[in-house]
C-alpha cells in the first residue's frame, strides 16, 4: 500500500515510518522541512494547509499531529476519493477521567481502568491557555483549539471516507520533549540519596508507552483492514504507580537511593503536582490486542535502557517543565526525619 505520513518527522514518525516501510509498504512523508530525519522515502515539502491544493495520492492516511476539529474536517475533505481510510493519533486526555483530574469536569470519579467506552469530557479545551503557550514551546503542531475530541468526531463521522482513531498514552524515550525521564534520572545522575514524592501523585496511575512500541500499533492499526471505524487505546500493561514507575527508573539505573513519600503540606512547593490524584488514568488497552494482535516488540526493560541512554547522552537546553531546589528538598526532608 501507498501511506502518507503527516507529520512523521518529529518524536513518533521515523519509527512509524521505518516500520511501515520493513513491512513493504511505499511511504511518503508530508511536513515543513523543519526536522530532516535520515529517512528513506519520499518526502513532501509543504504546510497541511496546502492539502485541499495538493492532494497527495495515498491508500491509508496517518496523521499524527492533528490538533483541532477544524484539522481534521480538512483533511478529510482533502481525501474523500483518494484515500480508503484516515489513522488519526488521538490521546487519552479525551476522557472524562482527564477532565476530573484537571477539575473542569464535576461529579464523582471516573471509573478505572479507562476502555475505549469510558465517559468521554463533557467541556473542551480542559488545558488553559497559558498551559497550551507552554507546550507549543516543545511541539509547534498545537494550534489555540487544540482538543482531540472534536479531532475524533470529524474523522469518524465521515459518511465517505472510514477512519481509525488510536488514543496514545504518556510517551516515553528517545526524543521525548517533556522529558518525562527527567525528575528522577537528573537526580539520579546528581548523586541525590534521597528522591521526594507528594504521596497522593505516588499512588497516582496513568498510561504510558514506549515511543517505538506505539508506533507499532499505530502501524498495525494503519495496514489491518478490521481497523476501519474503530478506536484503540493504547497503554502499556501493567499500569504503574508513580512511586512503583520512580523504582523501575532507579533499579536501571543501579541507583542505591531511597524514595521518601511526604504529605502535600510537607512538600516543598516546586514539587507539587497539579490535578485530583485520587482520579486515575490508567487504560484497558485488550482491544487492540485482541483484535489486532497487538504485542508491544521492545521489551519494558530494554525500553527503559535506551531511554535512560538517550537523556544522559542528551541533556535537555535552557527550557524544561521540571524544576530542582535540592536546599528546600533537603528542608523537607530533614524535617521529616525529626517528625
Amino acid at each position: 500500500m501507498r501511506i502518507l505520513v503527516i507529520g512523521g518527522t518529529g518524536f513518533i514518525g521515523p519509527h512509524l515510518v521505518r516500520g511501515l516501510t520493513r513491512m513493504g509498504h511505499t511511504v511518503a512523508v508530508l511536513h515543513r522541512g523543519k526536522a530532516r530525519p535520515d529517512l528513506p522515502v519520499e518526502h513532501i515539502f509543504a504546510d497541511r494547509r496546502d492539502l485541499a491544493t495538493l492532494r497527495p495520492k495515498a491508500d491509508i492516511v496517518i496523521d499524527l499531529i492533528l490538533s483541532s476539529g477544524a484539522q481534521a474536517a480538512a483533511l478529510m475533505v482533502a481525501f474523500r476519493g483518494i484515500a480508503s481510510r484516515v489513522v488519526a493519533a488521538s490521546s487519552m486526555d479525551v476522557y472524562r477521567a482527564c477532565g476530573v483530574f484537571h477539575g473542569s469536569e464535576d461529579g464523582p470519579l471516573e471509573p478505572v481502568p479507562l476502555t475505549e467506552e469510558s465517559s468521554l469530557r463533557t467541556k473542551l479545551h480542559t488545558y488553559p491557555p497559558a498551559q497550551i503557550t507552554t507546550l507549543r514551546r516543545l511541539f509547534g503542531w498545537l494550534d489555540d483549539e487544540y482538543d482531540k475530541i472534536p479531532v475524533e468526531r470529524a474523522v469518524l463521522s465521515d459518511g465517505e471516507l472510514p477512519g481509525t482513531v488510536l488514543r496514545l498514552p504518556m510517551i516515553y524515550g528517545p526524543g521525548d520533549r517533556l522529558r518525562r525521564f527527567q525528575p528522577v534520572l537528573k537526580r539520579i545522575d546528581n548523586g541525590r540519596r534521597v528522591i521526594l514524592l507528594e504521596e497522593g501523585f505516588a499512588q497516582w496511575r496513568s498510561p504510558r508507552g514506549y515511543v517505538e512500541n506505539v508506533a507499532a500499533a499505530i502501524a498495525l492499526a494503519a495496514v489491518s483492514e478490521q481497523a476501519a471505524g474503530r478506536i484503540y487505546n493504547v497503554a502499556e500493561t501493567p499500569a504503574f504507580s508513580e512511586l512503583d514507575w520512580a523504582r523501575k527508573i532507579a533499579l536501571a539505573t543501579g541507583w542505591g537511593g531511597n524514595f521518601v513519600t511526604l504529605p502535600k503540606e510537607r512538600m516543598p512547593a516546586h514539587l507539587l503536582q497539579p490535578g485530583n490524584s485520587a482520579q486515575h488514568w490508567q487504560a484497558d488497552s485488550s482491544r487492540i490486542r485482541q483484535e489486532l494482535g497487538y504485542q508491544e516488540p521492545v521489551t519494558l526493560e530494554e525500553a527503559l535502557y535506551r531511554t535512560i541512554a538517550s537523556e544522559r547522552a542528551n541533556p535537555p537546553g535552557e527550557f524544561t517543565l521540571h524544576r530542582f531546589d535540592y536546599a528546600a528538598e533537603d528542608a523537607a526532608e530533614s524535617a521529616n526525619a525529626t517528625t
